[in-house]
């Protein structure tokens, strides 16, 4: 199982303190600090744009943000930032934590993945894609499992051994004291549904225990492994 984790307050916190200390800046260098922190609230490059450029500009006597105007910039960047990041959770990334081993080696417990929620908005899933979905019989749950099988594939499997449309699969990424010897199908999987499994396949709950998944179940492509910092990286 996979735990959503609020990482929109810390992006929103850090977005935050950096528009409001470019603008501090800004308005000392007699710069507009109003579009320069409302820049930096909505993207972070312009923040770096402004550690560049601020060099070229001087300190002016009585050069400062008026406490009103400040007030209003912090209120309109707060209320930005929170739609910006709202936006990118629901509609682009999600961070999530992982409890449990039944994607080891691949993903292993409390790592920290990054799920990119807009891929399958431009594409289907693919067979070896590693997906965030909503569990079947309790939506309420996610989990991280790879697509083994598409919709139409026949998927087999005969003492542990995957076969999609009669030929095996290639899974060397299941180490072989994690492989099982469980016997299941054949069964063609429904349009619209995909088959999924994790790659601990004798310590996992997946699609040969509750079943198909629905398309509309699955959330996202899990693309990266930012924690523990030793094993970061694209996940495959």
């Amino acid at each position: 199982m996979i735990i959503l984790l609020p990482f929109v307050p810390l992006l929103g916190l850090l977005a935050f303190a950096a528009a409001i200390w470019t603008a501090i800046d800004a308005a000392k260098r007699g710069q507009n600090w109003f579009a320069w922190s409302v820049a930096v609230a909505i993207s972070g490059l312009a923040f770096i744009v402004w550690l560049v450029l601020r060099r070229r500009f001087q300190p002016v006597e009585g050069g400062r943000a008026t406490g009103a105007g400040l007030i209003a910039a912090i209120l309109f960047i707060m209320a930005l930032d929170s739609l910006v990041m709202l936006n990118i959770t629901t509609f682009l990334y999600q961070v999530a934590r992982v409890e449990g081993q039944a994607m080891s080696p691949s993903v292993n417990d409390q790592d920290r993945l990054i799920v990119d929620k807009s891929i399958y908005r431009r594409e289907s899933p693919r067979t070896g894609d590693v997906v965030m979905l909503y569990y079947p019989l309790n939506p309420d749950k996610t989990f991280v499992k790879r697509v083994i099988a598409e919709e139409g594939d026949q998927i087999r499997i005969v003492d542990g051994h995957v076969y999609r449309n009669d030929v095996p699969i290639s899974d060397e990424y299941v180490p072989t004291e994690f492989r099982s010897h469980e016997h299941y199908g054949p069964q063609v999987v429904p349009q619209g549904y995909y088959f999924v499994m994790g790659d601990h396949r004798n310590n996992s709950s997946d699609s040969r225990h509750w079943g198909f998944v629905p398309r509309k179940y699955i959330v996202g492509k899990v693309v990266y492994r930012w924690w523990p910092f030793r094993a970061a990286g694209p996940v495959q």
